[in-house]
């Protein structure tokens, strides 16, 4: 596995994914974010699933082909608005045969440790769902006790990590489970999950990357 920064939001950097196998492939289109990726270019996977538009029969990686196919999880941020010294994770993404293998959170970690660097003081991101919540503690992120307008939980690194705050945004999902319209598995995930300690740290990816990609 692979991570690469391909940009901050100066660079205007763009990225091709595949709408069919990834959440807000549109929003990595926009070049007003950063953009990161994790690449897997030694897997070995079938050809993506066909579709009716123009670019049906393109051979997968070809000139034809429009989208990045050994990226498996992308990320998208930029500087807080009000606040230079806050880095958002705007967003990030997993393909969808690739989710649960902890990816999207070691790519978390990644940005946030490339926003470090750069001086941000904290790296904050907006979540809706306990899946996404958890894996973001895997990634360092710990929860602030807001939410935003759209009833998003906010977590920000660095922070104090510790069972009872982990178990505190837990519980703002439990409490307005039916408002969210959890599914059941997401209401057997926090069952599962009552009680326990922050879950451990994954690994921050060591080879940092932040040359621009080719052809973004």
């Amino acid at each position: 596995m692979e991570f690469a920064l391909l940009g901050w939001p100066a660079a205007e950097p763009t990225l091709r994914l595949d709408f069919r196998e990834f959440s807000y492939a549109g929003k990595f289109v926009m070049s007003n974010t950063g953009k990161a990726v994790a690449r897997d270019p030694d897997e070995q996977r079938p050809d993506p699933p066909e579709t009716d538009t123009d670019y049906e029969g393109a051979e997968p990686g070809s000139e034809a082909d429009p989208f990045e196919r050994d990226v498996v999880a992308a990320a998208a941020f930029n500087a807080d608005r009000t606040d230079p010294g806050v880095c958002w994770l705007r967003y990030i993404t997993t393909r969808r045969d690739r989710r649960g293998e902890g990816i999207g959170a070691r790519l978390a970690s990644f940005v946030a440790a490339h926003a470090e660097k750069r001086d941000f003081r904290r790296c904050r991101i907006a979540v809706n769902n306990p899946y996404a919540y958890h894996a973001l503690y895997k990634a360092g992120f710990v929860y602030t006790g807001r939410e935003t307008g759209l009833a998003e939980v906010v977590l920000e690194r660095p922070g104090q990590r510790d069972a009872a705050t982990y178990q505190c945004g837990l519980d703002t999902f439990r409490a307005t489970a039916d408002e969210r319209d959890l599914t059941d598995e997401e209401r057997a995930f926090l069952d599962r999950r009552e009680g326990e300690a922050a879950p451990p740290l994954v690994e921050t990816p060591g080879n940092v990357d932040e040359r621009p990609h080719a052809g973004h």
